[in-house]
């Protein structure tokens, strides 16, 4: 006979994840209740509230996880070597467009949980822009090493990069740019962007 071990907490909390993200990109955020989570995971809304306090608290573990995977390519490619910072720095670049474009645009009910989160300024969505600014600012003073770019402060120069990628970086920006009929090839837009960005640390 088999004896079925109860999940652990971490298990549970795991479980919680899974199926909220489950219901966000299915019915929506703003659609889905804690009642509705719980009732899919058989258990009652108050066992949810004792892993999570909030639904908010939910969305912003989901956010993180989803947001991690988006920085944890960024840091890879701004790791490889026999590359130009250059080259690493428009490959970033168009790896974080087509992550926030194809998670957060594309995948519509996601968007509503992503605007949210940009509107209470959740700390896992500021978190997330300091940590692209940050290896931005390591590829930058790799660069100046290298003798490829004239610069006197890499984190204000990673900063004034990252502004310069907003339109094709924001999931808002990003679904409002691809409905304008002078903007249909985004990708391009972020070459362009980049090359732009590119000149004024070489100048």
């Amino acid at each position: 006979m088999t004896v079925k071990t109860r999940p652990t907490p971490e298990e549970t909390r795991e479980r919680i994840l899974v199926v909220a993200e489950e219901h966000f990109r299915r019915v929506g955020y703003a659609k889905t209740a804690v009642a509705d989570i719980a009732g899919a995971l058989g258990m009652s809304p108050a066992n949810v509230y004792r892993f999570f306090p909030t639904k908010s608290a939910i969305c912003e573990e989901i956010a993180r996880r989803l947001l991690e995977v988006s920085t944890d390519q960024v840091r890879a490619i701004a790791a490889e070597k026999g590359k130009s910072a250059a080259d690493r720095l428009g490959e970033m670049v168009l790896a974080i467009h087509r992550y926030n474009k194809n998670n957060f645009t594309e995948e519509r009910r996601l968007h509503d949980m992503v605007e949210n989160a940009i509107v209470e300024s959740w700390g896992v969505v500021k978190g997330y822009i300091q940590g692209l600014t940050v290896i931005f600012a390591e590829v930058i003073r790799e660069g100046m090493v290298a003798g490829e770019f004239v610069v006197r402060d890499p984190v204000e120069a990673a900063m004034l990069f990252k502004q310069t990628h907003v339109s094709v970086f924001h999931p808002t920006l990003i679904a409002h740019c691809a409905d304008l009929d002078e903007i249909r090839d985004l990708e391009a837009q972020a070459r362009g962007l980049t090359q732009f960005a590119l000149r004024a640390l070489k100048a």
